[in-house]
């Protein structure tokens, strides 16, 4: 249940108007509360006059509708420049910051507020008390305001560059990482290959954007069986490829379950960070092939990413010890670690094989990563292979090639005969 309400509490934080319409309701709540001073303090009080307070009202009125209206000038304008810099997967990393939100619903909210203190100001509908409460809180909101304002400046400028962008998407791919890592089969235990039993099918076609494990289990109480979870998110369904499948301990009709099993998994049209580590680190693949391009011929970025990408594999091997499941009926595949690494790296490996800078910085990555884990170093060294392939493919400058062959066998041993035994594949 936890989880399910992390996954939709996520998909919240993509809608821009959540928090500007919690910020309006504040606001007029603020407002109307400000009366209730009239009745709860009595003898005398500092005077302020209505007019003071209608006109600073307007003041704020008017600069918060002109604030606001830039802020959302100013947001469009860093999402438009993040997707053509970076990769459109990215945009709900954007969307959701926290600073821009939070901007904007304050000076929605602060513009909310001064229309509804305006109106009731000018009817009547305070006292003395209610005034000088209402004049109180005008004073918070201009503090917040010139507060938020100055934070968010700081933000909106770093929005739409790339080195922001790449740090959400690795700090977005890094929290997926540590949950997997904390429960690697989502709270149940591990799959038995070959999966069998009685398959359940989707209708839907799309990603797999979350499962509900703890669902899955409390349907399979329910039912007296137990599941094996056939798709991770990130995996493209379709009705024709099973989600599950239910092993009973006698031979009994499970059909009238099949819904119940649906329902725990989440399928749309996109895929989401939250339970996917995988495309997180597709999203950074995508940003250093975009920069590898010849348009864009910024070979910098895309290194800045290998960097990225050792540290998200790197933490793979410093996990600490994963959780006890708490859904023994239901087996969950584990996440493959070559997987991993061909997200991550066949990429960048063909996009810059023919960039000495970018091959050199590859292969100092893998090799790096080779030697943190011994379980990374057979898909690291794989890796190195194939990139060291590509650029005795891609690379027509002697000189350049030897220092790439040289890294490589700085980290994996002599270059030349693994060269040569590549050449007497090729003839064969």
């Amino acid at each position: 249940m936890r989880e399910r309400l992390r996954f939709l509490l996520s998909r919240l934080r993509e809608r821009l108007w959540i928090k500007p319409l919690l910020a309006c309701a504040l606001s007029v709540i603020g407002v109307l509360l400000a009366h209730l001073a009239d009745r709860l303090v009595e003898g005398a009080v500092p005077e302020v006059t209505q007019t003071s307070v209608v006109e600073l009202l307007k003041i704020i009125a008017a600069s918060m509708l002109a604030i606001a209206t830039f802020a959302v000038a100013s947001m469009v304008s860093a999402y438009a420049s993040a997707g053509q810099i970076a990769t459109a997967r990215a945009f709900p990393l954007i969307v959701a910051d926290d600073v821009s939100q939070n901007a904007l619903s304050t000076f929605i909210g602060a513009f909310i507020f001064s229309i509804v203190g305006i109106s009731a100001a000018m009817n009547g509908y305070y006292g003395p008390a209610g005034r000088l409460t209402l004049f109180t809180l005008m004073v918070v909101v201009l503090v917040i305001v010139v507060l938020t304002f100055v934070r968010w400046v700081d933000r909106i400028a770093r929005l739409g560059r790339i080195g922001a962008i790449v740090e959400k998407v690795e700090r977005a791919t890094a929290a997926a990482l540590a949950r997997r890592q904390c429960q690697p089969f989502l709270g149940g235990v591990p799959a038995a290959a070959p999966k069998e039993g009685v398959p359940v099918h989707g209708h839907r076609i799309g990603y797999v954007q979350h499962v509900d494990v703890a669902r899955l289990q409390r349907v399979a109480a329910e039912h007296d069986l137990r599941v094996s979870v056939a798709v991770l998110p990130g995996t493209y369904v379709s009705p024709g490829r099973p989600l599950c499948h239910l092993q009973c301990p006698q031979y009994r009709d499970v059909s009238a379950a099949h819904r119940a099993f649906q329902q725990a998994f989440t399928i749309g049209t996109q895929r989401q960070f939250d339970d996917d580590p995988r495309f997180g680190l597709v999203v950074l693949a995508e940003i250093a092939g975009r920069a590898l391009s010849p348009g864009i011929n910024d070979p910098g970025t895309a290194i800045g990413v290998l960097g990225s990408l050792q540290r998200l594999l790197a933490a793979l091997s410093r996990g600490g010890l994963p959780d006890p499941p708490t859904c023994e009926r239901v087996a969950v595949p584990a996440l493959a670690l070559d997987d991993l690494f061909d997200d991550a790296f066949n990429a960048i490996a063909r996009d810059g094989a023919g960039i000495v800078e970018v091959a050199l910085r590859l292969q100092r990555h893998l090799g790096e990563l080779g030697r943190e884990d011994p379980a990374l170093r057979a898909l690291a060294r794989r890796h190195a292979d194939l990139a060291l392939r590509r650029s005795e493919h891609a690379l027509g400058f002697a000189p350049d090639l030897h220092q790439v062959r040289a890294r490589h066998a700085q980290y994996w041993g002599s270059s030349d005969q693994s060269g040569r035994d590549h050449a007497a594949e090729g003839r064969e």
